[in-house]
């Protein structure tokens, strides 16, 4: 018999969707790339889409989670805050106990 468990967490502030997997595996981009556009394109997303999906982020949460630079010499850029970078740390921890909770309720379930 081949049994798995599916889910998916997400954190909600004041009934509005704040972080999910999603938004931390483009948080993740945008930290491994310096820059949404690149971060975006990385996802097979638009940038337009990672925008308002940032915007919302930083809208939501009571710091910023992400700055960015205007473009010069060097271009601009989008990188994340240190309390972003905690808040995905944080997201992670959560998921992986979840899913380690999760295997451990299935395996009861299947023993019976």
């Amino acid at each position: 018999m081949n049994c798995k468990v599916k889910s998916r967490i997400w954190i909600e502030l004041d009934d509005k969707e704040f972080l999910g997997e999603g938004k931390v595996r483009l948080l993740k981009a945008i930290d491994q790339t310096g820059s949404l556009s690149k971060a975006a394109k990385s996802l097979g997303i638009s940038y337009k889409k990672a925008w308002h999906l940032i915007d919302s982020v930083n809208n939501t949460a009571k710091k910023p989670v992400t700055v960015n630079s205007i473009g010069g010499k060097g271009g601009g850029g989008t990188k994340l805050t240190p309390y972003g970078k905690a808040l995905v740390k944080a997201f992670e921890e959560m998921n992986l106990k979840c899913w380690d909770f999760l295997d451990i309720q299935l395996e009861k379930i299947k023993s019976l």
